[in-house]
């Protein structure tokens, strides 16, 4: 791998970390666009690419989401309940989707991210948050209810949940911010290691993979993101605390919209460099 592309992980699995730990979120917005970029500038076809990109975006997100739930369970803010039971429902759920992933094709699945990540990234800007304290229910069927069909699509577009698992706690289950961004670290340890093992198995003996790959999670990538990723976990946590809900809501929405604009393809479109 050429020095541009590992300097380009090592920075991106910075960014992850800081994401994860502040913002409840796997980093998928951030990874999966940086790791489909190396890999198709490498040489390697879309569908291979994006299939890479998916799973080993979730092994990543296990160990980088270990790590902000610890700083965040230390603050209590980690529902614990809640986040194993929509974190398993969820992971079983994401088997489904893995196996779709790799029926369809490359652009659509890459349109596919995109599109999901602006929506969930819209509906959280839009959505009125919760009156007064938070009170989440304690009805383990909504939890399973709420993590198979969010599994489903982790599992599709390769991603640990945070990204939707959150606007979803903040206005259906009435999480406050804080809370919502701990328990969705520790739920997405559980979908990121169900999900990630089916990416291995369902691309085991596939042609065409880069070198150091075991089914679609290339592993190479996976130490040189994770290497980075995992430390900057716990500094991103630790911020969290110290940023008021609304600012974090912001930039949660801002880094959503424009990775979700980028996948889908817009910006080429019109020509913009961004």
């Amino acid at each position: 791998m050429e020095l541009i592309f590992v300097i380009a992980l090592l920075i991106t699995g910075s960014g992850v970390g800081l994401a994860s730990g502040m913002l409840g979120v796997g980093g998928c917005f951030i990874m999966i666009p940086v790791q489909y970029w190396a890999l198709t500038s490498m040489g390697f076809d879309s569908k291979i690419a994006i299939l890479v990109a998916f799973g080993t975006n979730l092994l990543v997100v296990l160990p980088t989401a270990l790590s902000g739930a610890y700083r965040h369970s230390k603050k209590k803010a980690v529902l614990w309940r809640p986040a194993a039971v929509m974190g398993i429902s969820g992971g079983i759920a994401s088997m489904l989707g893995v196996f779709m992933a790799t029926q369809l094709s490359g652009n659509l699945l890459t349109v596919i991210f995109g599109l999901v990540i602006i929506a969930s990234a819209v509906r959280m800007l839009t959505a009125k948050p919760p009156k007064g304290e938070e009170n989440p229910p304690e009805n383990d069927l909504l939890y399973v209810l709420a993590g198979l069909p969010l599994g489903f699509l982790c599992g599709l577009i390769g991603i640990g949940g945070g990204v939707l698992m959150i606007p979803v706690m903040v206005v259906g289950l009435k999480f406050s911010m804080h809370k919502a961004v701990g328990t969705s670290t520790a739920l997405m340890a559980f979908i990121s290691l169900f999900a990630s093992i089916c990416y291995m198995a369902y691309g085991w003996g596939a042609s065409g993979l880069p070198a150091n790959s075991i089914g679609y999670v290339n592993m190479l990538q996976f130490l040189l993101l994770a290497a980075t990723s995992v430390p900057m976990a716990q500094v991103g946590a630790h911020v969290a605390h110290r940023i008021p809900a609304k600012q974090l809501k912001h930039v949660f929405i801002i880094v959503m919209v424009y990775m979700g604009i980028k996948m889908t393809g817009l910006f080429s479109w019109m020509g913009l460099p961004l």
